[in-house]
């Protein structure tokens, strides 16, 4: 009979095993850590914070121009579908109305025995009658026949404004969409501003900040330049009286003048806040022209000139997606709305890069 043998314990049984693999672990946790320490972004320098910060305000003013002509197309379909709804009411009506008139003529024919009127007629003996319910039954075929007309026109009529009144329910809900969409994209937008914007110390934002709303001084010790728009703000340049070509366009530039310091805030279309094609739109309106509500679509809305033929009034366009648009005053400055943060203000015009001119009036 063969003799068993006594198995060897394991060196690491027990206590031993139970410490190892809690040593193990943590060794493990540690590596995790330093190898996550090792993946997270660098902190970064003012100047590269604001650099990062500056291009996502640009491409929420982006999305802020595509959030306006959503909405401006969404009030549009909106404007139409309730004049579709206000027609179909008026028809409505008609058709109710001519109902009641072949109600009428069908009760009357009831109580009359419900017979035919040519029966009627061939029943009267005398002529004088006959010829005078002749004329009677004549009219009253005409106006029943007329009745009858109105009623399938009406029907028709009907039958289109709800087809067309489907049609643009459906385009309503895909601008309201896209609406969504672009509200969600620039609010997405600035909030990662905002974190970048709260990596910085209140020294740094408040640098920052006055670099941004010319409010102050940055003197490159925190990484942000003064600006020429900074500098033109505080010397008051743009701010004395301004020869505009016209009365029209020097109505504009006073108008764009008393909202000066207003907040930026997007959408926004006055009278207490503004974005930057709600205040060039309201400027003009206020000079009795009415302009789109888009950058995109404002710079068609009168003669491109070029830079060098600018006269005060002209509206200025920024950056290749036609994403800005200023008041130009003379003299290389302009008024516009900037951006969040940063209110209405007098700047030059190159301070961003410039992409076109129109001549509204």
């Amino acid at each position: 009979m063969a003799a068993h043998r006594k198995p060897r314990n394991s060196p690491l049984g027990g206590q031993a095993a139970r410490t190892a693999a809690t040593l193990a672990l943590a060794s493990a946790a540690t590596a995790t850590v330093f190898e996550g320490s090792g993946q997270a972004e660098p902190r970064l320098t003012p100047a590269q914070v604001k650099a990062k910060v500056d291009r996502l305000y640009q491409e929420a003013e982006v999305a802020t121009e595509k959030y306006n002509g959503a909405k401006e197309k969404v009030d549009e379909a909106r404007g139409a579908l309730d004049r579709l709804r206000d027609e179909a009411a008026r028809r409505t009506e008609r058709l109710n109305t001519a109902r009641d008139a072949l109600g009428s003529t069908a009760t009357a024919q009831y109580r009359s025995g419900g017979l035919d009127p040519a029966v009627q007629l061939a029943l009267t003996s005398d002529p004088d009658e006959y010829l005078a319910r002749a004329a009677l039954a004549e009219k009253a075929g005409e106006r029943q026949a007329t009745a009858i007309t109105s009623v399938r026109r009406e029907l028709t009529g009907i039958g289109q404004l709800r087809a067309e009144s489907t049609e643009r329910l459906t385009q309503l809900r895909g601008h309201e969409a896209e609406l969504r969409r672009q509200k969600t994209a620039v609010q997405g937008k600035l909030d990662e501003a905002r974190k970048l914007l709260a990596r910085l110390t209140a020294e740094e934002r408040a640098r920052y900040e006055a670099a941004a709303t010319g409010s102050g001084r940055g003197d490159g010790a925190g990484g942000f330049a003064d600006t020429a728009g900074a500098r033109a703000d505080r010397a008051g340049e743009g701010r004395g009286p301004v020869a505009a070509p016209n009365g029209r366009a020097a109505q504009a530039i006073s108008f764009a003048r008393d909202q000066l310091g207003k907040p930026y805030v997007w959408g926004a279309t006055g009278p207490s806040r503004y974005d930057c094609s709600g205040l060039t739109q309201a400027a003009w309106r206020s000079a009795g022209v009415s302009l789109p509500r888009t950058t995109y679509t404002q710079i068609n809305a009168g003669q491109r000139v070029s830079r060098s033929e600018l006269a005060p009034g002209d509206l200025v366009f920024f950056y290749s997606g036609i994403s800005h648009v200023g008041l130009y005053i003379g003299g290389g400055q302009m008024i516009h709305a900037p951006r969040p943060g940063a209110p209405i203000r007098v700047a030059p015009i190159d301070e961003m890069p410039f992409a076109g001119a129109t001549r509204v009036a």
